[in-house]
């Protein structure tokens, strides 16, 4: 089955706007940052509110990729490319998982398997100076992890192309409300057993604990998606990566609205209506998940030539923070893609 996308011909973007409304009642739980809690903001509709941001909706794009039994690709995926991580003979991550895809710290931070670390060095060598080739950046990118074209990916080593290999998101989405008000809730942490406070207990483990909570009601709730179609040309693949790329975006954009969009506890949220249809170019529509599944399996078969999974062990210790959590030897990257 092919979809017709010629209505993208020419195009620079496909942008969506989606309705959202809660599953049950009204009210919702946004996102919350460190020492800033929910992000509001105020425009003419009144006071709004960042509801899920840019690079959570990235990660959740990704997710609808992966089946969590199998620990791989969904069935009608196979064939695409990315990286999979061994540890001790037993499956680790994968490029799908992990936030910085290839710049994964389980990828180019192993001290005893520098496989793919010296696969991006072969291609980019260590150069401090001149440009990146971005078209052979892409047909690299193609070969070993087809979503980096999609979700951007920032190689920041300066022993790899001098810390300059850099593509930005093409697919990028996130979900804002407007005319917010706030939903002032509580309850209480219930010790049945000791309910008055113990003295020195700062973390509050025992006695009863009460708590306040905002949630929020909106007369609007919008799942924006933007797919650069103008950089997907950019890179230079021919039609037909160009033809996969695009169904893949689409493809990941109909599994969220349709499969999972409880965000968090209090956050479960779903369609408002019966079609989704683009805002530019102006009345494309959102292909169907059966049709998508069914266009994009050829299309993987003709580029899959093009496409490798590779497989690479991270054995290294791992140390003990003082806190507890575990973490790497080697520091990790904490650069975030564009």
């Amino acid at each position: 089955m092919t979809i017709d996308l010629s209505k993208l011909n020419g195009a620079q973007r496909l942008l969506f706007e989606i309705p959202l409304i809660p599953v049950q009642g009204q009210r919702f739980q946004p996102t919350g940052f460190p020492g800033l809690g929910a992000a509001t903001f105020q425009t003419s509709n009144g006071a709004c509110l960042l509801v899920e941001s840019a690079q959570s909706m990235a990660n959740r794009l990704e997710l609808t990729c992966w089946d969590e039994t199998r620990q791989d690709l969904k069935a009608e995926l196979q064939g695409l490319s990315h990286v999979r991580v061994f540890r001790k003979g037993a499956f680790l991550t994968d490029t799908i998982l992990e936030s910085h895809r290839i710049n994964s710290p389980y990828l180019l931070k192993s001290k005893l398997d520098q496989t793919f670390f010296n696969l991006i060095k072969g291609y980019f060598g260590n150069d401090e100076m001149g440009m990146i080739d971005r078209r052979f950046l892409a047909r690299f990118l193609l070969q070993y992890d087809i979503n980096s074209l999609l979700h951007g990916v920032f190689v920041s080593q300066s022993e790899l192309g001098g810390g300059r290999l850099r593509v930005p998101r093409a697919l990028s989405a996130f979900i804002e409300a407007d005319d917010v008000k706030v939903a002032a809730s509580g309850g209480v942490k219930n010790d049945q057993i000791h309910p008055s406070k113990v003295q020195g207990d700062k973390e509050g483990r025992f006695g009863n604990i009460p708590f306040a909570r905002d949630e929020f009601t909106a007369e609007k709730i919008t799942l924006y998606v933007s797919l650069d179609l103008a950089q997907i040309r950019g890179y230079g693949l021919g039609a037909q990566a160009e033809n996969l790329l695009i169904l893949i975006s689409l493809f990941k954009l109909r599994s969220l609205v349709e499969g999972n969009l409880r965000l968090r506890t209090a956050c479960d949220l779903r369609v408002a209506g019966n079609s989704i249809t683009a805002s530019n170019p102006a009345g494309f529509a959102l292909p169907a998940l059966d049709s998508l599944t069914a266009a994009i399996e050829p299309a993987i078969t003709v580029c899959r030539e093009m496409m490798t999974v590779t497989e690479v062990t991270f054995n290294d210790e791992l140390k003990k923070a003082k806190g507890g959590d575990e973490e790497s030897s080697d520091e990790a990257t904490t650069q975030e893609e564009a």
